[in-house]
């Protein structure tokens, strides 16, 4: 089955295979904004409160600290086993998302980085395919996703974008793109889904142990994927 925090062999192979607990695991606190390139970037984990809270755009001024960002972003998605990561996942609460659909860091020609991406549009039909996360490791479930999406964004240099995103790929960039409105894939199981990973849910509370905590999962998310105008 094909999971995110999986590497594309693995979903090819269609094992489960559940992600390694990550080695980073952030403490500080949410922010919007760009932390300074000496410091150690980190993966949060839930109950992160940066995994909730609202991301803002990337402004005009920002392109060139944005470029360096992503390109750590990359290195803790890479260092993950990761196919995707949002800023929000490194604490960072801002509309942007790397991602390499092969996982593999010697392709650097199919990576990919969005900056304040809007969805136009999205295909009818869709299906359902078992997902993880890196910021919930040890936890999966089914989810349902869109055949296909069309996006409005820039890239790294304030340019504006059109692209058109299809199967995995497309399926890829739905999970990080609800990261940037803070939801959390797990927000989108069914109630069954949601009771089997619910001791793996208490287990990354206990372990995060910090009074901010965003315990709790989402009953509000819609299932419309076209941003409003």
């Amino acid at each position: 089955m094909r999971i995110f925090a999986a590497a594309l062999a693995a979903a090819r192979a269609a094992r489960a295979v559940r992600p390694p607990a990550p080695r980073l695991v952030a403490r500080r606190a949410a922010a919007s904004s760009i932390p300074d390139a000496d410091l150690q970037l980190e993966l949060v984990l839930y109950p992160h409160p940066a995994l909730r809270a609202a991301n803002r755009d990337v402004a005009e001024d920002e392109y060139s600290a944005v470029a360096t960002l992503a390109r750590r972003m990359f290195d803790v998605m890479y260092a993950s086993d990761g196919v995707g990561l949002a800023a929000p996942q490194v604490g960072v609460n801002l509309r942007l998302m790397v991602f390499n659909p092969n996982g593999d860091r010697s392709r650097p020609g199919d990576e990919i980085v969005l900056v304040n991406p809007r969805v136009t549009d999205a295909s009818d039909r869709g299906d359902v395919l078992e997902e993880a996360c890196l910021s919930f490791p040890d936890v999966a479930g089914p989810v349902a996703r869109r055949d296909w999406v069309k996006v409005a964004c820039t890239d790294l240099s304030g340019r504006r974008l059109k692209k058109t995103f299809r199967g995995w790929t497309a399926r890829v960039f739905q999970h990080e793109y609800d990261h940037l409105a803070g939801v959390c894939y797990v927000d989108r199981l069914d109630d069954d889904a949601r009771a089997a990973i619910e001791g793996g849910l208490d287990a990354l509370v206990s372990r995060f142990g910090g009074a901010d905590a965003a315990v709790g999962l989402r009953d509000d998310v819609s299932e419309e994927v076209v941003d409003a105008v």
